[in-house]
């Protein structure tokens, strides 16, 4: 079963089960449902691809709809079974820019291609049965592409690789400095930089946000928790803060 993050008889927020097993990199497939429309962020690859479109049609039964695939960024784990939703739903998909040209290399076809649509350096506003969801810039964290989404009926800020751990058996983060060990080697190594870190940071703290739920491993919640995460972020140095002794010749 999926895990609710949030729910009234209009809305709903819910975590899928991690269908993903073996080598491949845990995901979380995360999805909105609101008036009875939906849409599924990071859906994955085609590992997991035959579980979540049955848990999603289960999910939405005979009267939902299933309008939007949200891509945070190009990487094989969230776009690479991108054409199997788009031949079996009427899903019309959004991501960046910046990837309408490379995703069409993981075997789009030219029947459905029209419905991957592009979206701008600063983000958008999409409908979702009458809900505006918030389409938030998160560039160089980690995709030079990348966006994020709020929901601001739920608070959920779903925070695609920003945020991720690995290795821990919890889907909820409860201690927060306990925590580091699964999220902080991640973060130094594949987020670009402390500048882009601390203006996602002062972005971020203009909204209200209850919950922060990456597309990997445990997600915060709580206005405590998620501060502490904010305020990590904004202070931690990574990616070329800390990369440039690697710029070297191999040695022989």
């Amino acid at each position: 079963m999926p895990t609710t993050l949030y729910e009234t008889p209009t809305h709903r927020n819910l975590l899928l089960e991690d269908f993903g097993r073996g080598q491949a990199v845990q995901a979380n497939q995360h999805v909105i449902i609101h008036n009875d429309q939906a849409i599924i962020l990071d859906p994955g690859g085609h590992k997991v691809f035959n579980q979540a479109l049955s848990e999603i049609t289960l999910l939405l039964g005979t009267e939902g709809n299933l309008r939007y695939l949200f891509f945070s960024h190009q990487d094989p784990d969230i776009v690479a079974a991108a054409n199997g939703w788009l031949m079996t739903t009427d899903a019309i998909a959004y991501a960046s820019a910046l990837w309408m040209r490379f995703i069409p290399h993981f075997g789009v076809d030219s029947m459905v291609v029209d419905r991957l649509k592009p979206i701008a350096d600063e983000g958008m506003l999409l409908d979702l049965g009458g809900l505006q969801l918030m389409i938030l810039p998160a560039h160089f964290l980690h995709s030079v592409g990348n966006f994020q989404i709020y929901d601001p009926e739920s608070k959920i800020l779903y925070a695609g690789d920003l945020g991720a751990s690995l290795g821990m058996e919890y889907i909820e983060v409860t201690d927060f400095q306990e925590h580091l060990k699964y999220m902080a080697g991640f973060h130094r190594r594949y987020m670009v930089s402390n500048r882009a870190m601390r203006a996602w940071a002062n972005m971020v703290r203009q909204l209200d946000i209850e919950i922060i739920a990456p597309q990997h491993g445990a997600f915060f919640r709580g206005k405590a928790m998620v501060d502490q995460f904010v305020d990590w972020c904004a202070e931690l140095e990574c990616g070329i803060d800390i990369m440039e002794e690697y710029f070297r010749l191999p040695r022989k």
